[in-house]
């Protein structure tokens, strides 16, 4: 047009602009202002706010800034528009400090912000989890004469759910209803997200209802948020209902609607629903994703259906139709393997992997060293170790975990202890499973004194829990420290831990064998109080106790009751019974009962069964179940 003579003018380049910046062509569109200024045209605001928003657009939002402040410099009166352009543009970028001090310049210049100015800023503010300071900025706005709409209370529910102030959200949602601002798809999308992640399902379904009622009909969105909370909640049944009641409503699910689902059911163990679901999901055109085959993999690996996760594996490895693996899924493959002692497989996987051009992560190398720790070959446990410095992941509190527990289960001391310390020095430390763990080794290899200063660290944290109490009374009971002992179990008490079996268990064993048969009594009786009903590792240390004292009469008692509560007997304890009547009775030698013990039934003898083949055998034991 320049080149044919033709004048070139001002609206036709504004809408040459336009249009270079529509096609995203910044460069061209500048190149345009150039000619225009060329010209002897005065720019105007328009032509410089159509630049503007396309760098912003862009990301661009520095050439923005500077495109701003010359426009200033050049005379061009900024508006409004300008301004709200610019705002958007840096809290896109994350830049909300600015955004924040354009509206403060905006009413110096007596620019005034309208409602645009004030929603966008406080959507940015929302979105960097600043939510309470975006509810100032909506003070400020009504102080200014304009009322919130429909946008405002969106972006401001939306903000207060994402920190997790469900309650604040859902409360602005109300305030909204009584200001006569009537909610669109997108807040009843953020009060259904809100309530569900709250546990509040029956209330997201009550406004699932009133949406309707309304006319805005739920999306995608709303039905996801809803069916994910549900799940969450183990509300298994209702999700796939509002699952199905989706579909009936027309509304076609989306990939993200599917994985959801997938996953609950897989976590539920619900696999062959999952895989129904699966089939549908492709049926529909949704393409699986490699979630979705994880949801499916770790579902199949929990019930212990391996050689079928394989199957799926090798499908997603071979066939261009699936999804390609991901760490996740070599991941929960090798914890499926390792988890039914298969280490060499999953070791095979691993190089897999490495051919696939991954080393994987320390979850993975965790997951073989566990596998070989659990099977005893320390020697594979140490080449992963070595393999772990060399690729230069950092060990993490996991690591040092699984070795932990696999040195104390094997009585390597020094070892646990070694590690233990250097775990210290980790973030987060040592976890309380560690601790106890520790606590027990220590215990069980009579290093007390070393035990007390682990425990005496724990309670420091803050953080013993039953276990820890129940083994430290334990191992000091086994010192014959009985009265240290017994203030440990007030201690435990005072901290609000009431004992479970365990603690009734081994508080008995310990002290039938020192013969204080009275305070076994006492135990006895407070576990049988609190609804504990004693087993055979119970009656076993109550009957060692009582015959060691000499009390028949006290064995016979308790052979009686666990008659009356038809006690199924193991081989251990009915050696212990015979044990014990041969013990108190002159004419009973054990040569003469049968033989018991020996018994072929998988499931054992009935105490009862027992005391009538004993009564009719030796009639002189006078233990008649009648």
């Amino acid at each position: 047009m320049a080149n044919s003579n033709i004048p070139a003018y001002f609206k036709t380049l504004r809408g040459v602009v336009e249009s270079f910046v529509d096609a995203g062509s910044l460069g061209l569109a500048c190149g345009v202002v150039g000619l225009i200024l060329k010209r002897g045209y005065n720019m105007n605001v328009f032509v410089m706010n159509v630049l503007l928003n396309g760098l912003c657009k862009k990301g661009e939002v520095q050439g923005a800034v500077e495109l701003f402040r010359r426009m200033e410099r050049n005379g061009v009166k900024l508006d409004a528009y300008s301004y709200n352009t610019l705002v958007k543009g840096l809290c896109k970028a994350k830049k909300v400090e600015e955004a924040r001090a354009l509206l403060v310049e905006m009413k110096k210049l007596n620019c005034y912000p309208n409602a645009v100015t004030y929603a966008t800023l406080m959507d940015g503010l929302c979105k960097e989890g600043r939510a309470e300071e975006a509810l100032e900025i909506m003070v400020d706005m009504r102080e200014n004469g304009l009322d919130a709409d429909v946008f405002v209370y969106g972006a401001l529910m939306n903000g207060f759910i994402q920190v997790g102030k469900f309650d604040r959200g859902s409360e602005l949602f109300y305030e909204m209803l009584e200001k006569g601002i009537s909610p669109n798809v997108v807040t009843f999308g953020c009060l259904v997200h809100g309530l569900s992640k709250m546990g509040k399902w029956e209330e997201a379904i009550d406004v699932l209802d009133a949406m309707a009622e309304r006319g805005n009909f739920p999306d995608v969105f709303v039905y996801t948020s809803l069916i994910d909370g549900l799940f969450k909640e183990g509300e298994v049944k209702k999700a796939v209902e509002i699952f199905d009641l989706m579909v009936k409503k027309g509304q076609q699910p989306s990939s993200v609607t599917y994985n959801v689902v997938i996953y609950g059911m897989c976590k539920e163990g619900l696999i062959r629903d999952a895989f129904e679901v699966f089939e549908t999901m492709r049926m529909k055109g949704e393409k699986p994703d490699v979630h979705t085959y994880n949801s499916l993999l770790m579902g199949l690996c929990s019930k212990g259906r391996v050689n079928e996760a394989l199957h799926l594996f090798n499908l997603m490895v071979k066939d261009k139709d699936y999804a390609k693996p991901d760490v996740m899924t070599f991941n929960m493959l090798m914890h499926g393997l390792c988890k039914e002692r298969r280490v060499a497989e999953a070791e095979n996987i691993y190089k897999k992997m490495i051919t696939r051009g991954s080393f994987g992560n320390i979850v993975t190398l965790n997951t073989l060293l566990g596998g070989y720790l659990r099977k005893g070959n320390i020697k594979q446990a140490m080449e992963v170790w070595k393999r772990i410095i060399e690729l230069g992941l950092m060990p993490n509190s996991s690591t040092y975990s699984i070795m932990i527990n696999a040195f104390c289960k094997t009585g390597m001391v020094s070892m646990a202890k070694g590690l233990f310390n250097k775990m210290r020095a980790c973030k987060p430390g040592p976890t309380l499973s560690d601790c106890n763990t520790l606590l027990g080794l220590l215990c069980k290899e009579d290093q007390l004194e070393q035990a007390r200063a682990l425990f005496k660290e724990i309670i420091e944290n803050g953080e013993p829990d039953l276990v820890t109490f129940n083994t430290m009374i334990n191992g000091t009971f086994k010192a014959r420290d009985f009265q240290a002992a017994k203030d440990l179990l007030k201690e435990m008490l005072n901290l609000g831990l009431a004992p479970d079996i365990f603690t009734f268990s081994m508080l008995i064993n310990r002290l039938s064998k020192a013969g204080l048969l009275d305070e076994v009594k006492d135990i006895y009786d407070r576990m049988i109080s609190v609804g504990y009903a004693p087993d055979c590792i119970v009656y076993d240390s109550l009957l060692k106790g009582f015959s060691s004292n000499g009390d028949a009469k006290g064995v016979i008692s308790l052979l009686h009751q666990m008659s009356d509560q038809d006690i199924v007997l193991d081989r251990k304890i009915m050696a212990t019974i015979v044990s014990c009547l041969c013990q108190n009775s002159r004419n009973l030698d054990v040569s003469d009962l049968p033989n018991f013990s020996e018994s072929k039934s998988s499931v054992g003898m009935t105490c009862k069964e027992l005391l009538s083949k004993l009564g009719k055998s030796h009639p002189d034991l006078q233990i008649s179940t009648v």
